[in-house]
């Protein structure tokens, strides 16, 4: 998921609803349970503090998710952009959206939730003063290029002039594109509205964010747990079931894993690989395995020469063909993850533009070819690639061994691929930011919003939030643009799959596999069930 800095462009394709049917757990409503109980669950420190246009991970996203309602809200179980506080968005044209804010909503700490809550924080997250890492989410508001100019210039402007506020509880939003989808982007956190004390005293509410969803932040100690408690005067129809929640940091979630058949925590929402053999015997029913918007890929450094020069794509393809994909998924995942054959996800369905073998024979295992067009490419960058990945959470440890596994005996060398861990997720995301990376590394990406544009926009145009590679093809920015202005859904999604034979024929990241979210919980709990995004719909939880 979620990435950041400045991109040109922003688009999407319609949104569509996602089938994400459990497969196994999610247990019943369990009676009432007691409202005022607090659950514990697995967690890890966020890159960065949780201002909503400067998170762009799953662990900070969590936190936003539970202390934030936006404009649109995804269902938890279709994937559905659906108004919450948005009581109407209305457009003749695609580009200028009048939109109303539904009365009766405040911020915990008292404060109304009005058209300037959300304006402020827009035209904030847009600033390039700000350093905001979702700030190209507002690229496509008019005026955009004036607070966050691309080429270093200086900005000019601190407001976007695409913003308008007209009332109490009204605003216009004037885009530089016609983008029929854009209000089906609005439940993704960069767009939640702030209460006047996050600009009054910045540095106090960082220390104890304050927002408008069910759950309010006690407290917090980095690397050890972040306390949220319900908060009891929400106005929303999705009130909180239980009394709270205790994200506790786990560095490896082997050990979570660990506390949860001891007792000792009540929710694992990454089960390791190392125990998925065992999970169904060890809490049975409790064990949730269900599709979500999830992929695993490789990402490269293209700031690096090396994988930057001419041929280097027939190294980048070679390795792709050098996986053993499904050896590694039927033997280390145990049926929670399936081959990619392309770089979305097939919770996306045909319409919404997930195409089966897009990749064709670049992700077939042909150690042969493998082998010929690593040789035809230049060879190996220095004679060997070391896959950088977070040590603390994920099992990455066990799936880049094997892939590294793989590519060596498809090669014929034991030292052509090895793993590099880095501790901690906080200081692998700061690596990368800080474009440290020497090879290729791991590059997870969970959806912002079901869109076919969300798999392929942030991650590979030039600049954009989550291009972490910094990969940039004029060809692939232009058929983006293209699909930007395209008002038929049906007409948009092609022109995006285009877009995606782009990536393909470059190598510009290697697919790995889709992912699926997996669970388990304690007996205390009940109602458990993991959202299309594969986190936990923590205000749903009963516990006993």
């Amino acid at each position: 998921m979620r990435g950041a800095t400045h991109a040109r462009r922003a688009a999407c394709a319609a949104a569509v609803a996602l089938a994400a049917t459990a497969c196994g757990g999610g247990g019943g409503d369990g009676g009432s349970g007691d409202s005022g109980a607090v659950l514990s669950s697995s967690w890890g420190d966020p890159q960065n503090p949780l201002e909503p246009a400067n998170t762009n991970e799953v662990q900070g996203g969590k936190v936003l998710d539970m202390i934030f309602r936006n404009l649109k809200k995804y269902d938890p179980k279709t994937g559905e952009a659906k108004d919450m506080l948005a009581e109407k968005i209305e457009t003749s044209d695609s580009r200028t959206f009048d939109i109303t804010v539904k009365d009766g909503w405040t911020f915990s700490n008292g404060e109304k939730v009005t058209a300037q809550s959300f304006v402020d924080a827009w035209n904030y997250g847009a600033s390039l003063k700000n350093n905001q890492r979702n700030a190209y989410f507002f690229a496509y508001i008019d005026g955009y290029d004036k607070v966050h100019p691309e080429d270093g210039g200086d900005q000019s402007a601190d407001t976007l002039s695409g913003l308008k506020v007209t009332g109490e509880r009204t605003f216009t939003v004037k885009l530089n594109q016609t983008f029929s989808s854009f209000p089906d982007t609005l439940g993704y956190n960069a767009f939640a509205p702030l209460p006047k004390a996050f600009f009054d005293d910045h540095d106090a509410w960082l220390q104890k964010p304050v927002g408008n969803g069910p759950y309010q932040v006690d407290n917090y100690t980095r690397g050890n747990q972040m306390s949220l408690r319900t908060w009891d005067q929400y106005p929303g129809d999705d009130k909180a079931q239980n009394g709270g929640v205790d994200l506790k940091v786990y560095t490896d979630n082997n050990t979570a894993y660990t506390d949860l058949i001891a007792g000792n925590l009540d929710l694992v929402d990454d089960v390791p690989a190392a125990q998925l053999k065992n999970v169904k015997n060890d809490i049975g029913d409790r064990y949730i395995n269900t599709p979500a918007g999830i992929i695993q890929t490789l990402a490269f450094p293209f700031y690096d020469d090396d994988w930057n020069k001419s041929g280097s794509e027939k190294v980048r393809k070679g390795l792709s063909m050098a996986i053993d994909r499904k050896q590694i998924t039927d033997t280390i995942f145990q049926q929670t993850r399936t081959p990619a054959t392309d770089w979305t996800s097939p919770v996306l369905g045909e319409d919404g533009g997930y195409k089966a073998g897009l990749c064709g024979d670049a992700c077939d295992y042909n150690p042969e070819e493998a082998k010929k067009l690593v040789k035809d490419g230049g060879g190996l960058p220095g004679g060997q690639v070391k896959i950088t990945y977070n040590a603390d959470t994920g099992s990455h440890k066990q799936w880049v061994d094997a892939v590294c596994n793989s590519i060596n005996n498809a090669l014929d060398n034991d030292r052509a691929c090895v793993g590099n861990p880095v501790g901690t997720f906080a200081d692998f995301r700061s690596q990368i930011t800080d474009r440290k990376m020497s090879g290729p590394f791991r590059a997870g990406w969970q959806m912002d919003y079901p869109l076919i544009q969300n798999f392929l926009q942030p991650l590979y145009y030039t600049n954009a939030s989550s291009n972490d590679g910094k990969w940039s093809n004029q060809e692939f920015d232009d058929l983006v643009d293209k699909a930007n202005g395209q008002t038929d859904t049906a007409e948009a999604v092609k022109t995006f799959q285009q877009a995606e034979e782009v990536v393909r024929d470059n190598m510009a990241a290697i697919p790995l596999w889709y992912q699926n979210g997996s669970a388990g919980y304690s007996d205390r709990l009940s109602n458990v069930e993991l959202n299309p995004f594969s986190v936990p719909v923590y205000n749903e939880i009963k516990v006993s």
